[in-house]
């Protein structure tokens, strides 16, 4: 496909089906994956093979239509879900269920009530640590570190109901990335929170994925928020899910710079435009097929 508008970056349709071209296997991996819940299809026939490349991540963004299966794809990576059809492969090998190597930051608040927030990031440093290989110092080194890391350095003793929302999804980052998964996916984890405070946390979180590098999958409602944030974005259609659009060189690069400043840039404009009105054709195309479909 063309690109969208007269001067936009163009974009392509795809079906993202691709030899890894390094030595290691994909570190994600869709093969023909269709997911069915009853006589509902989520997605259907998707493929998409993310590359291991040696000291780097990617960041992906996916939107679309609410119900196109977005979390799906989030729930089979992590092992909540496993398809109807096809095969998810993490790192070669098919995904029997969840796993220390993917964590996952959910929309609500998930920190442990009962605990503080340091005893929330240890968490999973202690129910892991034969695998990780920290002694007890180790572990309170890392976890303070984090803590630190997501600005809440000096809140350590607090239990949640004592934090903001904000503060909440820190401690949840914190906690998930303590076991230093490989990959990192996240279902709409700032919608939440007030305007403030969820820029904050956009900027939060782009500073971390460049110190640690893990594969972050993201699901978003928010096109300006998708384009700041990721380096590569998807548009899903609607039920049944299908990868419209995979954009890449037209999302310019957000690191060093707050969310605010980089929305003022032309480059940060003509993403968000190219973006949008690819939105908009998917959903045009989604609602013309709806009135084909009709007796």
């Amino acid at each position: 496909m063309g690109a969208i508008g007269s001067d936009a970056v163009p974009i392509q349709a795809v079906l993202i089906v691709s030899a890894s071209k390094s030595a290691e296997p994909p570190v994600v991996d869709f093969r023909g994956v269709t997911v069915r819940f009853g006589s509902f299809t989520a997605i259907h026939d998707v493929s998409f093979s993310i590359e291991d490349v040696p000291n780097r991540g990617e960041f992906i963004c996916i939107i679309g239509p609410s119900g196109c299966g977005k979390s799906t794809v989030l729930n089979l990576i992590a092992g909540f879900l496993q398809p109807t059809e096809g095969q998810v492969l993490v790192a070669g090998q098919p995904v029997p269920g969840p796993g220390r190597d993917r964590g996952m930051i959910f929309q609500q608040y998930s920190s442990f009530p009962h605990l503080t927030v340091t005893q929330n990031v240890l968490f999973g440093l202690e129910i892991n640590k034969h695998e990780i290989g920290l002694d007890r110092a180790g572990r309170s080194k890392r976890a303070k570190e984090l803590i630190e890391q997501v600005g809440l350095g000096g809140h350590e003793h607090k239990y949640p109901h004592q934090l903001s929302g904000g503060q909440q999804q820190r401690v949840a980052i914190a906690r998930t990335l303590a076991t230093e998964p490989r990959i990192l996916l996240m279902d709409e984890p700032f919608s939440a929170l007030d305007e403030p405070t969820r820029l904050e946390m956009q900027e939060l979180l782009v500073g971390l994925w460049h110190r640690l590098q893990p594969t972050i999958f993201c699901v978003t409602h928010s096109v300006a928020e998708a384009v700041y944030l990721a380096e590569r974005l998807w548009i899903f259609t609607k039920a049944p899910g299908q990868i419209a659009y995979d954009i890449r060189d037209a999302i310019p690069p957000s690191i060093g710079l707050p969310p605010l400043e980089a929305q003022e840039r032309p480059e940060f404009k003509k993403a968000t435009m190219v973006v949008t009105e690819a939105f908009r054709s998917v959903l045009e195309n989604s609602t013309a097929k709806s009135r084909m479909s009709r007796p």
